[in-house]
């Protein structure tokens, strides 16, 4: 985890995320001795599993904390709309034809499926393919009959 010039410092990203907490409080938050912070603080580095402790315990991203590169804090994904929606009719579609009655349990995992198979195989030109991803659809239908 070593550090460009102009990139701050392990230690300086961890006082950044200690904030105005007490080093105490701030320790007992993420489930790491206070001994062991205040040795990040002096300048020793953490193993990634600790730096992994930190971030997540945190709701810091990683990155930012092991390199200083990216978002400080983690980033929700972003739905893709155009995927739900996709996807949507697609289920709905198998949905509609099936012969047996899927519960509403099972649907939602359909629709999940055929979601993240869609976000999965996007093309680079961001559209998708419908004709594979009704055949992806098909498929999961008949694993469930």
């Amino acid at each position: 985890m070593s550090d460009t010039p102009e990139t701050p410092l392990f230690s300086d990203r961890l006082r950044t995320l200690i904030g105005r907490e007490s080093v105490s409080a701030f320790s007992r938050r993420v489930g790491i001795s206070e001994a062991m912070v205040r040795k990040y603080l002096a300048g020793s580095e953490p193993t990634l599993s600790r730096a992994n402790q930190i971030a997540r315990s945190a709701n810091c991203s990683l990155e930012w904390l092991a390199t200083g590169q990216g978002y400080q804090y983690r980033q929700a994904e972003v739905v893709d709309m155009a995927a739900v929606e996709l996807a949507l009719a697609l289920a709905l579609e198998q949905l509609d034809t099936a012969e047996v009655q899927l519960s509403n349990e099972k649907a939602l995992k359909l629709l999940i499926a055929v979601y993240q198979y869609l976000r999965a195989t996007k093309r680079a030109d961001g559209s998708f393919d419908a004709v594979a991803a009704r055949d992806f659809s098909r498929y999961l239908m008949g694993l469930c009959s």
